[in-house]
């Protein structure tokens, strides 16, 4: 389970509180879009700063004027499908190695981004710039005007470089154990 809180600062604090103090089953997920140093004092025993600093960042979308998403790098292939409302992209080697992938959403006018990562072996390749793409490409043919995305130091680099912009921090936190420390 994930909480996302997208309030002003003022009303997360309280929320936060509540939700950190009555969850108490492990692996469940609070995100908020406020810096790491001020969510990790709100939080209730049993919960830790989780996920490194991130960014919720924005783009507009707008499909390529190719319906492509931009050149596969030599040595790779771009799979995408669609099931149940959510768009995938897949990047594999040409011996069908995983490469790098992501997914997207559309929510009406918005699509969500999700999951896009790059094999370590196979970066600064321009395989997440061909994933990404893709995915706003397809969400634009959905109908979205716009995308959103939660963002690693990293991913923000490539992110900018592609037109989306930082709308505010985002810190993650995790319920490590339960009630009895287990």
């Amino acid at each position: 389970m994930r909480h996302v809180l997208y309030s002003a600062v003022e009303a997360v604090e309280p929320t936060v509180h509540e939700i950190t103090q009555r969850t108490t089953t492990p692996g469940v997920w609070l995100k908020a879009f406020v810096p790491p140093e001020t969510l990790e004092p709100w939080l209730a025993p049993g919960w830790q700063l989780a996920g490194g600093l991130g960014y919720l960042m924005s783009a507009s979308l707008l499909v390529a004027p190719t319906g492509v998403p931009g050149p596969v790098p030599d040595g790779y292939r771009l799979t995408t499908w669609t099931r149940a409302g959510v768009t995938r992209a897949l990047v594999r080697t040409a011996d069908g190695a995983f490469a790098a992938r992501g997914q997207i959403a559309v929510t009406g006018p918005t699509a969500v981004v999700d999951q896009v990562e790059t094999d370590p072996a196979h970066q600064r390749r321009g395989l997440g710039r061909v994933v990404v793409r893709g995915l706003a490409d397809a969400a634009a043919e959905q109908g979205a005007k716009a995308g959103v995305l939660g963002a690693t130091p990293d991913g923000r680099a490539l992110y900018e470089t592609m037109g989306w912009r930082v709308l505010a921090p985002l810190t993650s936190a995790l319920r490590t154990h339960g009630p009895t420390g287990a």
